[in-house]
């Protein structure tokens, strides 16, 4: 049973590694980094599952979590953040060195190693990187990337990104190959060293999607209804029924927003858990 596993309890001191790096007080290099100065990609292959790192059970700041057997249809979408200088040069929960400059990653929950292409929501951009490490433990974030990752994504300057994060399968194609605008394949600068400084500014974002906040998919329009008035008698704004009209039947989808940013993300979060909603879904457009 698996509650006759061995518990792993972490220390603040181990998992001070991941979580935000606004929370944490981390920073981008002192130098700067241009994208074409990246490496490319996380290349996916199989690996052996880490012998450090896996639970299957462990306990950060009172909370439990139980590592996934496996990544495999692993998808989620959430709120992506990223961690930088303050750990440069620190082990991984799998005992790595991490480093901030390579296609790393970390997840609370996904085995040790895992890929996973992370997707921009707002600009389409998107990379694949690899799970080496543990967190963020910090309420309502799912991934936290490598300063490389989240440059790639033009997440740097916001610090955090609404996106999708989706396992690789090894028996399925991971995707476009990398090209420029996602990186050429460069080697990363070894952790404990940094790049000359170069012009650090992002290629502008071809893409800007609405990103709307789903609670709700009813074949029938008086459950639709009666959800849209649990929201407004919450005082939460901007909810509407998108009717979705298919041969076989329709869906009447209750959704909130635009979403504009991670900040009213998080505030519309916390107000749906307080009305019993704990499973939004964000719906791009």
């Amino acid at each position: 049973m698996r509650a006759s596993l061995p518990l792993l309890t972490l220390t603040l001191v181990a998992v001070a590694g991941c979580g935000g790096s606004k929370v944490r007080g981390d920073g981008p290099p002192s130098g700067s980094v241009s994208i074409p100065d990246l490496p490319g990609d996380a290349v996916p292959r199989p690996e052996p599952r880490s012998r450090y790192g896996n639970g299957p059970v462990y306990e950060v700041l009172g909370k439990r979590y139980t590592v996934m057997n496996t990544a495999r249809d692993y998808q989620e979408r959430g709120v992506a953040s990223w961690y930088g200088k303050k750990f440069h040069g620190n082990l991984t929960s799998n005992r790595e060195t991490y480093n901030m400059y390579a296609m790393t990653a970390a997840h609370k929950t996904l085995p040790l190693p895992t890929y996973v292409r992370v997707r921009n929501l707002r600009n389409d951009k998107s990379v694949v990187v690899r799970v080496n490490d543990r967190g963020p433990f910090v309420h309502n974030r799912i991934i936290d990337l490598s300063y490389a990752a989240a440059l790639k994504l033009d997440m740097v300057q916001d610090g955090t990104s609404l996106v999708e994060v989706t396992a690789i399968n090894f028996d399925e194609p991971a995707g476009p190959r990398p090209t420029r605008s996602t990186g050429v394949g460069k080697t990363p600068p070894a952790a404990g060293t940094e790049p000359d400084p170069v012009d650090s500014k992002p290629t502008p974002s071809i893409t800007s999607n609405l990103v709307y906040v789903q609670v709700g998919a009813f074949g029938d329009r008086a459950n639709a209804e009666r959800r849209l008035g649990a929201l407004s008698l919450a005082g939460i704004e901007k909810a509407f029924i998108h009717e979705e009209r298919a041969p076989e039947r329709t869906l009447y989808r209750v959704r909130i927003g635009p979403v504009d940013d991670v900040i009213q993300y998080d505030i519309l979060v916390e107000e749906l858990e307080n009305i019993g909603i704990i499973d939004p879904y964000l719906i791009t457009e």
